[in-house]
C-alpha cells in the first residue's frame, strides 16, 4: 500500500510517501523559520499564506522523489488537528480535493497520534504497550500506548508546552527563534549548577506538567541581574534546560513504573534535545528498560509520521468524508479516556 501523507498543522508544509507502514519513499518539509524568526514565534496568518504557496509544490516533489506517479497512490492521510486552524485548513482541504480527484480513500489523522507513530519508522520500534512522552512546541503529554491507533492520556501540561518554554526563554535572552536548538547549544557552554531554577514536579504521583512558573522564574532572574546578564546567558540556558529535562524524565519513568512498562519512547520536537535524550537513555539503561527515540528528521513536524498513522486507519477501513473538518485542539480527556481510537 502506498500512502501520501500531508502535514500542515503549524509552520511547516510537509508531504511524504510511505510504502506500507514503515518504508519511507520520500519526505519533504518546507520550513517557515525565516518568515517567523523576526517575530520570535509563529504568526498564524503568515503561516497560512505560506502553506498555500507551498502545498502543491511540496506534494509534487514528494511524489517525484518517491519515484512514483499520482495514480500509484492507494490512499491519503492528512493532519486534521490539533493545530492552527488556518494552517490545518490548507493541508486538509488539499488532501480532501486530491483524494476526491484521484478517487482514493483518505483519512484525517490526529497530529499527536502521528508523533507517537514516528517511533515505528525506526529500525527498532517498541513493543506494545509502551509509555510515550510527547514534547513539542504546542504539546507536552504522557500516553500509555496500546496499539498504533489507541493510546490513553496519563497526563499533560496545565499551561505551556515544553517547546514553547524553550522558545520564550530564548526570546527573553535575545537568542533568536526557534529556541529549542539555540538553548540546547548555548547550554553546552554553561554550568547547570550555577543558576538553579525550581523543578515543577507538581504532584509526583501524577503526570501533569507546568512550565509557566519556570518561565516566570527565568524572567525574574533576568530582571534582577541585568548587569551581568550577557556573561551569565550560558548558565541561565543550562539551568533552565536542566529544570525542564529533570521534570520530563522523572514523569516519563514514573508513568512507566506505574504501568509496569519496560519500553519508553520520546517523540515530538523536544525529543531532538541532546540533554533530554542523554538523560532518558542513561536512566533507561540503569533501570534495565528500552528507550525509543526517532531520528532528528522525524522529531519535528513531518508527513511521514502522518502517513504511518493514517496507514493503520486506512487498512482497517476507517476513512474520512467530504464534510469532515479540522479542529484546533482536542478536548481535555480524563486520565482513563482513550484519546486515539
Amino acid at each position: 500500500m502506498i500512502t501520501l501523507g500531508i502535514e500542515s498543522s503549524c509552520d511547516e508544509t510537509a508531504a511524504a510517501i510511505l510504502e506500507n507502514d514503515t518504508r519511507i519513499l520520500s519526505s519533504i518539509v518546507a520550513s517557515q523559520i525565516e518568515v517567523h524568526s523576526p517575530y520570535g514565534g509563529v504568526v498564524p496568518e503568515l503561516a497560512s499564506r505560506k502553506h498555500i504557496e507551498a502545498i502543491a509544490p511540496v506534494v509534487d516533489e514528494a511524489i517525484q522523489s518517491a519515484g512514483i506517479t499520482a495514480p500509484m497512490l492507494d490512499g491519503v492521510a492528512v493532519t486534521q488537528g490539533p493545530g492552527l486552524v488556518g494552517s490545518l485548513l490548507v493541508g486538509f482541504s488539499f488532501a480532501k480535493a486530491f483524494a476526491y480527484a484521484m478517487d482514493i480513500p483518505w483519512v484525517g489523522v490526529n497530529h499527536l497520534e502521528g508523533h507517537i507513530n514516528s517511533v515505528f519508522l525506526t529500525r527498532t520500534p517498541p513493543a506494545f504497550p509502551f509509555i510515550a512522552l510527547l514534547a513539542s512546541g504546542g504539546h507536552t503529554a504522557i500516553y500509555h500506548v496500546t496499539s498504533h491507533t489507541t493510546s490513553t492520556l496519563m497526563g499533560q501540561t496545565r499551561d505551556d508546552a515544553a517547546g514553547e518554554a524553550f522558545d520564550k526563554v530564548s526570546k527573553m535572552l535575545d537568542l533568536g527563534y526557534p529556541g529549542g536548538k539555540i538553548i540546547s547549544d548555548m547550554a553546552r557552554k554553561g554550568d547547570p549548577k550555577k543558576i538553579f531554577f525550581k523543578r515543577a514536579y507538581l504532584d509526583k504521583n501524577e503526570f501533569d506538567f507546568s512550565f509557566s512558573g519556570l518561565k516566570t522564574g527565568v524572567r525574574r532572574y533576568i530582571e534582577k541581574n541585568p548587569r551581568h546578564l550577557k556573561k551569565e546567558v550560558p548558565d541561565i540556558a543550562a539551568g533552565f534546560q536542566a529544570s525542564v529535562v529533570d521534570v520530563l524524565s522523572f514523569k516519563l519513568f514514573a508513568a512507566a513504573d506505574k504501568m509496569d512498562c519496560q519500553h519508553v519512547a520520546v517523540v515530538g520536537g523536544v525529543a531532538a534535545n541532546t540533554s533530554l535524550r542523554e538523560k532518558i537513555e542513561a536512566t533507561a539503561k540503569r533501570k534495565g528498560m528500552t528507550v525509543h527515540i526517532p531520528p532528528l528528521s522525524l522529531c519535528g513536524d513531518n508527513a511521514a509520521m502522518i502517513a504511518a498513522a493514517g496507514y493503520h486507519h486506512l487498512v482497517q477501513g476507517q476513512t474520512s468524508h467530504l464534510d469532515s473538518d479540522v479542529y484546533s485542539r482536542v478536548k481535555n480527556p480524563g486520565p482513563e479516556d482513550q484519546v486515539f481510537n
